[in-house]
């Protein structure tokens, strides 16, 4: 028995079923038959297909990543042929085909570990057992061996294995009395535990040394340092550096111990400039994970995050009472670990009481400062931006401090046109924030996330596989509970079972709606930005949310002063058009994009679709896109149209009291599971035909719909159809889409009462 090497449950091996999605695998087998689905490998880019990527994985092992895999189009891939990737066995084929899956991480050390998958034994195994225990199979492989005295050895042309220990799979060799280390293979093809770890009397002695006048002695720990750096032994590091410390004076030794003290604090965003140093850091940990070689911690201060490796021996874990949310301070040395800055830990203490406070406050205050905006300046005039001026300030914070304190920000939308450009719009500012502030290639997908909802309601359904997802995540990846922003959609109280469900997990809420928002909702959100609560004019939601984003990062403003104009349907405020003219955009291309978003949004709609949308929103100098949103702009018209057509011709205009009232059977005389969806259609239909009548209703086998200009509350209207019908089961269905639900044998009792009801109120 063996215990997992991110949990530490009692498992055959290294890790639990649990985590297996969380480490990744090297490759040592020769037939695809031994590779394990569902497992992430480490590969090599071998060529391109009109149909994907074909990748190596391990010596004799090929498979295909088809391009409907990858999370962008494939001629914007930039990998080179021999470059290092990390992709996801999905199959094996009985022919010996093997399917890859697209990784979103795409460096070891995202990853929360790396084992050795080696079909001649019963489990992966962790690399030091690979150099430990199998020298002569390591050896045959024409791999770099380590023999029982800790001595490397590696023979010139061959490729040396990375252990727990090792950087960067370098050999050394002795010449001249010196040591000289020679690379021996690529940065990616290291381990993570490689890359980070070092033995403490290593670091003691490396950081000692430039306190230290004595030039020899300084010469000989500067080797010790770059042998454990660049591919020796635990072994030959802990006698290297033992040897170093044997040559220090007594004096010397007590000097080293309490230089500790005098060390300088500096900040995360300042460690760039103290690479070498000894340093000191004052934050919270916001993540703790346990690889195959060092615990790594995220420290976070008042300016960034940093990585912290603390190596004990391998897989073992560093400072075990340390856990997330403590306030620490950290003494190490600063080091640059491909490319990215990485702090060796030396000394790791938890703060308490006072000085826990004092850098919480420092934190708190510096938070404040650096996610807040200044003032609103909307993207173009508006009474209603003006009147939400605080509102939107507090959304635009929010979002801000989410990306600076690691917190994922997840925006859900309508599956509308509106709801789409409004998403898009936080999605375009919110995107190159996260790329700021984490430097991991695969950041932007793990910090964000844009999500479609159908009906502009966050129902149970959704608040069910979202908690599932958040809570996954936490389990698995370590992550915050995110920040959800609500958008186009969750200002009515159908939303509130959804958001009850969140705040039992304390997960943050965000609305931005146009619609009505009522009142039980504002106490639900920490943030609601609506014309309702203001008592501001009538807006679009992707006015209210672009002018959020411009404040998210004012960098993006360009970007998105043509959203708002795109997402009104008729009647477009002339500084809305003034704007997108002068960033290039005439009413005809305003109309085609909206038109081109709408039919786009109906297909796939649980999809975010995200490089299609771009494409269509901010793809107009790119000439792979040219034309694209008059060609879809065109679909929508012809199949809008010829819907439209078709429910005229069969519309029943009825007299009730004194209100005309027309009447749409769009269960009978709509393709109810083709473009336009029910919504569209009828707002479509009233644009063209409410002049003649007071009230347009379409009924369905269990939903009816209610347009009109006046001020008809879908929630008033259910209950007096309830009153009316108490049999029938009504209820509100979406105040947003203004439509109401029913049992279905009913239907022709809950006409009949919601026309009277409709009647009374136009």
């Amino acid at each position: 028995m063996g215990s997992c090497i991110i949990c530490g449950k009692s498992v055959d091996g290294h890790i639990c079923d649990l985590h297996e999605e969380d480490v990744l695998f090297e490759f040592r087998g020769d037939n695809p038959e031994q590779l394990s689905v569902n497992r992430y490998y480490r590969g090599t880019v071998d060529g391109f297909a009109e149909f994907g990527v074909f990748v190596d994985i391990g010596d004799r092992v090929t498979g295909l990543l088809h391009r409907s895999e990858l999370d962008q189009r494939l001629d914007s891939l930039d990998w080179e042929p021999g470059e290092t990737v990390y992709v996801k066995v999905k199959n094996v084929r009985d022919n010996g085909n093997v399917d890859l899956g697209w990784s979103i991480r795409q460096a070891e050390r995202e990853f929360r570990g790396t084992l050795i998958d080696d079909p001649e034994f019963d489990h992966a195994r962790l690399a030091e057992e690979v150099e430990e225990g199998n020298e002569d199979s390591e050896a045959d492989r024409g791999e770099a061996s380590t023999s029982a005295s800790g001595e490397a050895a590696s023979s010139e042309g061959e490729r040396t294995e990375p252990s727990s220990t090792a950087s960067d799979g370098a050999a050394s060799s002795e010449s001249d009395g010196g040591t000289e280390t020679t690379s021996g293979s690529d940065d990616s093809e290291a381990d993570e535990s490689d890359v980070e770890a070092r033995q403490p009397d290593v670091d003691s002695a490396e950081s000692t040394e430039s306190r230290v006048s004595r030039a020899d002695t300084d010469q000989r720990a500067e080797q010790s340092a770059s042998v454990v750096g660049e591919g020796s032994t635990e072994s030959e590091a802990t006698a290297d550096a033992g040897a170093v410390v044997e040559e220090r004076s007594e004096s010397d030794g007590e000097e080293a111990a309490t230089s500790g003290d005098e060390l300088p604090h500096v900040r995360v965003e300042d460690l760039e400039d103290r690479v070498g140093d000894d340093v000191r850091l004052e934050g919270e940990v916001v993540g703790v994970r346990q690889t195959s070689g060092p615990t790594v911690f995220q420290v976070r201060d008042e300016t960034g995050t940093v990585d912290c490796a603390a190596f004990v021996e391998a897989g073992v874990r560093a400072y075990p009472d340390v856990v997330e949310d403590d306030v620490v301070r950290l003494d190490g040395e600063v080091r640059r670990r491909r490319g990215e800055i990485q702090v060796e830990t030396e000394a790791l203490d938890v703060l308490d009481d006072e000085e826990r406070s004092e850098v919480e406050q420092r934190m708190a205050d510096a938070l404040d400062e650096r996610a807040r905006p200044s003032a609103v300046e909307p993207l173009a005039d508006d009474p209603a931006i003006d009147a939400l001026s605080d509102e939107l300030i507090d959304a635009a914070t929010a979002v801000r401090k989410a990306v600076i304190t690691d917190r994922p920000v997840i925006v859900r939308h309508s599956a509308t046109a509106d709801g789409y450009a409004a998403g898009v719009a936080l999605e375009r500012a919110t995107l190159p924030l996260v790329g700021e502030e984490h430097r991991q290639s695969d950041a932007q997908y793990h910090y964000f996330d844009r999500r479609p909802l159908e009906g502009g309601v966050y129902d149970m359904n959704d608040a069910t596989k979202d908690a599932t997802n958040m809570l996954e995540n936490r389990e698995r990846h370590d992550e915050k509970l995110p920040l959800f922003v609500f958008v186009a959609a969750g200002s009515t109280r159908e939303s509130l079972d959804g958001f009850e469900l969140l705040d039992v997990y304390g997960a943050p809420r965000v609305v931005v709606d146009d619609a009505v928002a009522d009142d039980e909702v504002a106490d639900a959100v920490e943030t609601l930005v609506s014309p309702s609560v203001a008592d501001a004019p009538p807006t679009t939601t992707t006015a209210l949310a672009a002018n959020v984003a411009a404040h998210v990062n004012e960098a993006v403003r360009d970007d998105l002063v043509h959203l708002p104009a795109v997402s009104f349907w008729d009647d477009t405020p002339e500084p809305y058009l003034s704007a997108a003219a002068e960033a290039g955009y005439d009413p005809e291309a305003i109309e085609q994009l909206r038109e081109a978003v709408a039919l786009e949004a109906y297909y796939q709609s649980y999809e975010d679709k995200r490089e299609l949308i771009i494409d269509l929103l901010f793809g107009d100098d790119d000439e792979d896109v040219t034309g694209l949103a008059g060609n879809v702009a065109e679909q929508f018209r012809t199949k809008l149209q010829t819907e439209v057509d078709t429910a005229v011709a069969n519309l029943d205009e009825e007299q009730v009291g004194d209100a005309d009232i027309a009447v749409l059977d769009t269960d009978a005389f709509t393709h109810r599971f083709d473009f336009p969806p029910e919504t569209l259609l009828l707002d479509e239909l009233y644009r063209q035909e409410g002049a003649g009548v007071d009230a347009l209703v379409g009924v369905d086998e269990d939903a009816l719909y209610v347009r009109s200009d006046a001020d008809v509350d879908v929630h008033d209207l259910a209950d007096e159809v309830a009153d009316q019908v108490p049999e029938a089961g009504v209820g509100a269905r979406s105040a947003r889409e203004g439509s109401i639900r029913f049992l279905a044998g009913e239907r022709d009792a809950v006409l009949d009462a919601a026309l009277d009801a409709v009647a009374d109120r136009v």
